[in-house]
């Protein structure tokens, strides 16, 4: 894929994204969860903004994180607990809670390949077993740190709606270690079946 041609695949994905953005602010569930839900997406966005030119990614990269934004900014417009198509499938089949939040830790699992690629390219790791479990244990610390935040917030603002909604609990006390599992087990089959694709990209990146 030519260099023009995916720097255009780039901005179609960067005007997806803050078109959903855009949608997301306008009459959220309320506006604190709001910016509780979408604060760690922009900023890794304009992170990643301000290092293209300098740290090009590979485009299925730049895909997986189009893909964790935009489902981190429906679950802010919502809250998790409460977007309408996971609310219709509880109520089709009966289910005990709303699952997005459960599907989107397990997309999470998605983001193994980016920490994949930085270790590739800016590390002396190679491919191989060292490699998968760095990769996995990167991306279960950061889910783990996201339940560290997401359990602060409520002592922070004291059990407030807004700390409760970004909790998410929905009354399983084991939520967070279903959260950490999805995106665990997100990560070990993204890595399985998209490795050799990235491989394939990333060469493309290094000619």
């Amino acid at each position: 894929m030519g260099r023009d041609k995916s720097t255009l695949i780039h901005l179609i994905l960067l005007l997806l994204v803050s078109a959903v953005f855009i949608w997301s602010v306008i009459k959220p569930e309320g506006y604190l969860i709001w910016t509780m839900e979408v604060l760690p997406a922009v900023v890794f966005l304009i992170f990643v903004m301000a290092v293209y030119n300098k740290f090009r990614l590979t485009t299925l990269s730049y895909f997986i994180i189009a893909v964790l934004s935009i489902t981190m900014f429906i679950g802010a417009h919502y809250t998790y607990s409460k977007v309408p198509l996971f609310d219709w499938l509880k109520d089709h089949y009966d289910l005990n809670r709303n699952h997005y939040d459960r599907f989107g830790h397990f997309l999470k699992g998605l983001f193994a390949i980016v920490i994949r690629e930085i270790l590739i390219r800016k590390t002396p790791l190679t491919k191989g077993p060292w490699l998968f479990a760095v990769t996995l244990s990167f991306a279960l610390a950061i889910g783990a740190l996201y339940e560290i935040i997401e359990w602060i917030g409520p002592l922070i603002s004291k059990g407030g709606k807004a700390s409760k909604d970004f909790l998410g609990m929905q009354g399983d006390i084991w939520d967070a270690q279903w959260d950490m599992a999805l995106t665990l087990i997100g990560s070990i089959l993204v890595l399985f079946t998209l490795s050799k694709l990235h491989d394939k990209l990333l060469r493309k990146v290094k000619n």
